[in-house]
């Protein structure tokens, strides 16, 4: 499994693979901007936004061609590469938030409805929508609020138009999140 050990390997893979299609009319690039502005737009915290802007970085390392067809489980994927660079306050968003998906098909109805075409045949792939016992046991889950906002920028952030920002315009806030984790470690292994 692809595990990523800095920001500059996160900028190379979406400038080398960025420009795959989403299967929404943008590509992953697109996307992934425009969820992050949404969240900025929304006050979100910051690991709420880097959550949204990498969210579906696991679709990077996936064969493309197959990922409309097949449950390729990016969600895993992408937390498990993001997992040695950031904490859990955005891991667990990014790795949540198909679950997000799923909850709400399964607790708001209306939700169903407004999902585009490709989250619709994704959401089969991926088991479909919780049923009220599932949907339980993710609000029990750490994370899962978040989760939730992250899924509901990713419905979002599919536009036409571009976003205002660029890839390098979330930088200084991914380093300021992995140096706050890195410090958070320290003051707790010092008080063990």
């Amino acid at each position: 499994m692809p595990r990523l050990s800095s920001l500059e390997e996160i900028e190379n893979l979406y400038a080398e693979r960025g420009g795959r299609s989403y299967g929404e009319g943008v590509t992953q690039l697109a996307h992934a901007l425009q969820c992050a502005e949404l969240a900025q737009t929304d006050d979100a915290p910051p690991a709420v936004v880097v959550a949204a802007l990498l969210h579906d970085i696991g679709h990077l390392f996936a064969r493309e061609e197959t990922a409309l067809t097949h449950d390729q489980h990016h969600e895993a994927v992408g937390a498990r590469a993001l997992k040695g660079l950031f904490g859990a306050a955005v891991v667990r968003p990014v790795a949540l938030h198909v679950a997000a998906k799923r909850y709400l098909c399964g607790k708001t109805p209306d939700y169903f409805e407004a999902l585009s075409p490709a989250s619709r045949r994704t959401l089969v792939l991926q088991g479909g929508a919780f049923s009220p016992s599932q949907a339980a046991a993710f609000e029990r889950r750490p994370g899962w609020r978040e989760a939730v906002a992250v899924r509901r920028y990713d419905d979002g952030g599919k536009r036409d138009q571009p976003a205002a920002a660029r890839f390098a315009d979330f930088m200084p806030m991914m380093r300021e999140l992995i140096a706050h984790d890195a410090d958070e470690k320290s003051s707790q292994q010092a008080s063990q």
